[in-house]
């Protein structure tokens, strides 16, 4: 038997016992919710960091992507807010699209 204690995706405790797994679950509560999908991004940004291919890449950013809208909702916010805050930041600061790298500032 092995311990996982890892947040899952809400269908993985279904696909598990469609394969015959025995498995045990709990809900969260806010502040361990928020704590383990912190603990989730820094894991799928390792595994986008690891990709060894563009299609892996784009699967690992999904799942970032996934991750980021679940810590969205648990700070109140909808998606809609966090794309327009994006926007927002975006009007206001610019995004990457120039691959700009700073190399020094002096005063």
């Amino acid at each position: 038997m092995s311990k996982q204690h890892r947040l899952v995706r809400d269908n993985v405790p279904n696909i598990l016992k469609g394969l015959g797994k025995t498995i045990k679950t709990r809900e969260l509560n806010g502040i361990e919710y928020r704590a383990s999908l912190k603990k989730k991004l820094e894991e799928e940004v390792e595994e986008y960091l690891n990709a060894s291919d563009n299609r892996q890449a784009l699967t690992e950013l999904a799942d970032m992507l996934e991750v980021i809208y679940a810590l969205s909702y648990s700070h109140g916010a909808s998606i809609e807010e966090l794309y327009h805050t994006r926007e927002h930041r975006r009007k206001e600061k610019g995004g990457f699209k120039k691959r700009t790298l700073l190399i020094d500032i002096k005063d």
